[in-house]
């Protein structure tokens, strides 16, 4: 029978990805907070200290990180493993879905504290993270709520494949990265001479890049938004060049105090008009060029709404 370790901060999910491998026939061991929602749940799971034999210490600071834990993330289907396995009581644990303590989301507070920042630094997390990843032979990690349903098919379908397990381990290594990258920077202090590294997310594929012959992908620093945080309501994907446009045509109309339109084409506005009521800005500003308009971004800007940029041909 195949066992799950769910230990998690952020709980989006959980519940319903823990019911299905449950119902798939998976066994469940969850550190203290995700056991409790578990078992708050109906759900049958057998609790970190429980397996191991060693309680929680220092204030949860100490949950995962045993033997019995890493052994069975970190050994291999050889007999020698087995043997090892046996000789602490531990077996083999072939999924685990883990993420890390919001440090970001802390140090982005007004007046945090070191102490705040000091213990929201996650070590059993990243430590779990690290040894599915690293033993992804074997091993499915999930640090990302999103990849749930699509493992849970797979799951399903008669086990996760090599190459997802390959490719959600690097996922992983990469969100190590990342949340050692903005530890370093809040610690140490970046100065002008310090290398500056961040992650990018992609939002989608698109159709091409500046010319039909070149291939595109746009990204984002934060996962799971839309293209330049808006959201696409209808019609086909942004282009690289109607992105451009969108990104030229909204920081146009945001210098406006007023209700404002700006339209542009190939990076150049062909209008740009403030009036009291959008209407009349936008006749104003399509006034200005009514040919080139044609096919080109429309930005719409009216500070008594609250809504994300907008983008339309005229």
């Amino acid at each position: 029978m195949p066992t799950a370790l769910l230990s998690v901060h952020d709980k989006t999910g959980l519940v319903d990805f823990a019911r299905e491998l449950q119902a798939l026939g998976w066994t469940l061991i969850a550190s203290g907070g995700t056991a409790k929602l578990l078992r708050d749940s109906a759900l049958a799971v057998t609790e970190v200290a429980d397996y191991t034999g060693a309680p929680e210490i220092l204030d949860g600071r100490v949950k995962t990180l045993h033997p019995a834990i890493h052994g069975g993330l970190l050994a291999r289907a050889t007999d020698a493993d087995r043997v090892d396995l046996n000789r602490i009581s531990a077996d083999y644990i072939d999924l685990v879905a883990v993420n890390l303590y919001p440090f970001e989301q802390t140090i982005a507070q007004p007046n945090v504290t070191l102490a705040d920042a000091i213990e929201n630094i996650d070590i059993g997390g990243v430590t779990l993270i690290r040894a599915a990843a690293e033993n992804n032979d074997r091993v499915t990690l999930v640090c990302d709520p999103a990849d749930y349903a699509a493992v849970l098919v797979e799951v399903g379908s008669g086990g996760v494949t090599p190459e997802t397990r390959a490719r959600l381990a690097v996922k992983g290594f990469a969100a190590t990265a990342h949340y050692d990258s903005a530890i370093t920077a809040y610690l140490g202090g970046l100065t002008a001479q310090d290398p500056i590294q961040f992650t990018a997310y992609p939002v989608q594929t698109l159709r091409y890049g500046e010319n039909p012959h070149q291939s595109a992908t746009l990204y984002s620093f934060e996962p799971g938004v839309g293209p330049l945080g808006g959201a696409i309501l209808q019609g086909k994907e942004l282009s690289y060049n109607n992105l451009l446009d969108l990104d030229a045509a909204w920081k146009a109309a945001v210098s406006f105090e007023r209700p404002s339109i700006c339209i542009v084409k190939h990076l150049s506005p062909c209008g740009i008009a403030s009036a009291d009521q959008l209407v009349d800005a936008y006749r104003a500003a399509f006034a200005c060029d009514t040919i080139s308009a044609f096919g080109g971004v429309i930005a719409i800007l009216d500070r008594r709404l609250r809504a994300a940029p907008t983008a339309a041909a005229p």
